[in-house]
């Protein structure tokens, strides 16, 4: 928490096109560390003393802009505070009253679309193959691995603990989940994918990759969505790493 500090201000009034947004709920991603790096990346970093970027879903308090009225719900970008001052741009409307709003950061939103776009245009599952999917209990993960499921995939999640591997085969259906921790995990995953691996969704890098890396069949797919074991890397790790390998050599 030595990098952030709590700031309370006066809440504003809106000026003319403007609206007020009330915080409801805040999506935490993964891609934020990168946010908080002056390393070069797809976005700018957060600048130190501003405001922490992060999907939001709001509700509109006051408004001065013709195409939003108070106590609509809105998918927005405010980040880590309370209200924020919109011009309507980029806000995204989802009714009066949605049933379930904080779905539109989940599995209707970013990670929901990241896990669609991901597994099907790259890893075009087929009938029978065999889908490994780090992180499989994140949003993503999640997603990724019952939309293999419904492609008639056998899924076999990785994730950190018994509890998570608990509710990937329990509440999400994978047929099988392990846990990256364990001492053998090498040795379990080869055991779980006697026919190779057809498809891997990976979230995670570093030891993960390279126990999957010799499972991959011949025309295998790596959907490359993140590599959050080197997020808070300040060196090269020791080797040999083929991490990198999966950047651009193996698609």
């Amino acid at each position: 928490m030595d990098n952030f500090r709590l700031e309370e201000d006066d809440v504003a009034t809106p000026g003319e096109g403007q609206v007020l947004l009330r915080t409801v709920f805040l999506s935490l991603d993964p891609y934020m560390r990168g946010r908080m790096s002056e390393e070069p990346s797809y976005a700018p970093p957060v600048e130190p003393g501003c405001v922490m970027v992060g999907g939001t879903v709001s509700r509109v308090v006051a408004s001065n802009h013709p195409d939003y009225r108070p106590d609509e719900w809105v998918l927005s970008y405010n980040g880590w505070q309370d209200y924020d001052i919109s011009d309507g741009e980029g806000l995204v409307k989802l009714g009066d009253n949605p049933q379930h709003p904080s779905w539109s950061l989940g599995i209707l939103g970013m990670p929901g679309f990241t896990a669609y776009m991901g597994l099907l245009d790259i890893g075009q599952p087929k009938e029978g193959e065999t889908l490994v999917v780090a992180a499989a209990t994140g949003p993503v993960g999640a997603t990724v691995g019952q939309i293999g499921k419904l492609k008639g995939c056998r899924v076999v999640g990785i994730a950190g603990g018994a509890e998570k591997c608990r509710h990937a085969t329990e509440v999400l259906g994978f047929d099988l989940c392990l846990d990256h921790h364990a001492d053998d995990f090498p040795q379990q995953l080869a055991q779980a994918c006697p026919q190779g691996i057809d498809i891997y969704y990976e979230n995670v890098g570093g030891k993960v990759f390279d126990a999957v890396l010799p499972l991959l069949n011949t025309s295998a797919r790596i959907p490359l969505c993140g590599l959050v074991s080197g997020y808070n890397a300040t060196a090269l790790p020791d080797g040999p790493d083929r991490t990198a390998s999966a950047d651009g050599d193996i698609t």
